[in-house]
C-alpha cells in the first residue's frame, strides 16, 4: 500500500505539499505542481488513512449532500459528479439525505451530520429562507447551496452555485415561438422557490417580447403528496389530461416544463389523452437528464453544465474547509438549448 511519502517522492514535492492537496489547500498552489500531485496519486492509487485523519482533526472526511428527492434523475446525476469530484479530488466520500424541500429536515439533517464530524455540506434546496443555511454555518458547517442565487444585499457566509434559470426557460420559450407557436404554457408544481421563480420570469419575458403576454399561461399543479420532486412525472400526466379537455381552439401548443420529469409526465399524459406530441402539442422540458433522449420522440430540453457545476461546488467546499477566512462567492452557469423531437412547426392555420 502506498504511503504519502511515496506520492511525495513521485511527484517531487515535499509530504506538506500533498497533505495540502489532500487536504483541499492547493488554491495558492502552482497549477504544474498541483497536477503532479494528482498525478502521482492516481498513478500510486494512493488512500489517505481516513481513521488518523479523524483521530488527529476531529472531522470526518466526509460531506454531506441534501437533495429534495433521489428519487429525481436529475439530482442522482448531480449526486455522481460530485461524489466522483470528492472522492478522486480529494478523498472524501459522500453522505446523501433526502429533505423533499423541507425546512425542518434541512435543519435537523446540519445537526445530524455535524454529530457525525461532517463539516462540509452541499445542499439543493431553492427555497426562499436560508436563515437555517446561515445558522448551520455559524456553528462551523461550511454550506454550499446549489439551484439559487443568493439574496440581493444580503451577507449570509454561504456559497451559491446555479444555473441561469432565467435565461433557461426564456430560450425555452423562444425555441417555441420561433418554431410558430402562440398559444403557450409553463407548467410547473405549486409552491414557489426560487428557482421556479426564475423560471417563470423567464418564460413570461420571452412571452412579453413576442407581444404573447396576454395569452401565456403558468400552470400550476399540485403534488399528490409531500414528496413533490419525486412525483413530477405523475402530476405532468395530470396536468396533461386537463389540457387535452380543453378546446382545441384554447389549448395550449407549446408547452414549457419546469424539469424534464414534469415534460416526459406530460408527453404520456398527451399520449393517454389521444394527442400527439409534437403533431398537437409541442413540449421542451429543461435538465437534459439521460431519459430524454430515450423518449419516443426524444424531447427537446435545456441543458445544464453538470459536471462544471459540480467541480465548482466541490472547489468551494474543499477551499473554504481549508481556509475559513476565505470570501464567499456567487458562480452562475449558463445553459444550452438541445433540439430533438419533441418540438415541430406551427403553421398559422393551426
Amino acid at each position: 500500500m502506498s504511503k504519502i511519502q511515496d506520492v511525495a517522492s513521485r511527484a517531487g514535492v515535499s509530504t506538506s505539499t500533498v497533505s495540502n492537496v489532500l487536504n483541499g489547500r492547493s488554491n495558492r498552489m502552482a497549477r504544474e505542481t498541483l497536477a503532479r500531485v494528482e498525478a502521482a496519486i492516481a498513478e500510486l492509487r494512493y488512500r489517505p488513512n481516513t481513521t488518523a485523519r479523524q483521530l488527529k482533526t476531529g472531522h470526518t472526511p466526509m460531506l454531506g449532500l441534501l437533495v429534495p428527492s433521489i428519487a429525481n434523475p436529475m439530482y442522482g446525476f448531480i449526486a455522481r459528479e460530485i461524489e466522483t469530484q470528492a472522492q478522486e479530488r480529494y478523498g472524501f466520500r459522500i453522505m446523501i439525505g433526502n429533505t423533499y424541500r423541507d425546512k425542518d429536515k434541512e435543519a435537523r439533517f446540519f445537526d445530524d451530520l455535524m454529530a457525525h464530524g461532517v463539516r462540509g455540506v452541499i445542499i439543493i434546496s431553492s427555497l426562499v429562507d436560508e436563515q437555517h443555511f446561515e445558522s448551520a454555518g455559524e456553528r462551523g458547517l461550511v454550506v454550499v447551496s446549489y439551484d439559487r442565487r443568493a439574496t440581493p444585499g444580503v451577507e449570509s457566509g454561504i456559497d451559491h452555485v446555479s444555473v441561469d434559470n432565467f435565461e433557461a426557460a426564456r430560450m425555452a420559450t423562444e425555441h417555441l415561438i420561433a418554431q410558430g407557436h402562440t398559444r403557450l404554457a409553463f407548467v410547473t408544481a405549486a409552491g414557489l422557490t426560487m428557482s421556479r421563480r426564475e423560471k417563470i420570469s423567464g418564460f413570461m419575458a420571452a412571452a412579453s417580447a413576442a407581444g404573447l403576454a396576454a395569452s401565456a399561461q403558468v400552470i400550476e399543479g399540485t403534488p399528490l403528496n409531500e414528496y413533490g420532486d419525486s412525483m413530477m412525472s405523475e402530476l405532468g400526466r395530470i396536468e396533461a389530461a386537463k389540457l387535452a379537455g380543453r378546446d382545441p381552439a384554447e389549448r395550449p401548443t407549446g408547452v414549457v416544463a419546469v424539469n424534464d420529469m414534469m415534460a416526459l409526465g406530460l408527453m404520456a399524459g398527451f399520449r393517454e389523452a389521444g394527442l400527439s406530441v409534437p403533431a398537437d402539442v409541442s413540449v421542451v422540458g429543461m435538465d437534459d437528464v439521460f431519459l430524454s433522449a430515450l423518449m419516443s420522440p426524444a424531447l427537446t430540453t435545456v441543458r445544464l453544465p453538470v459536471p462544471e457545476m459540480a467541480h465548482t461546488i466541490v472547489e468551494r467546499v474543499m477551499s473554504r474547509l481549508a481556509d475559513p477566512s476565505l470570501p464567499t462567492g456567487e458562480f452562475m452557469f449558463q445553459p444550452s438549448l438541445v433540439v430533438r423531437g419533441s418540438v415541430a412547426a406551427r403553421s398559422a392555420e393551426q
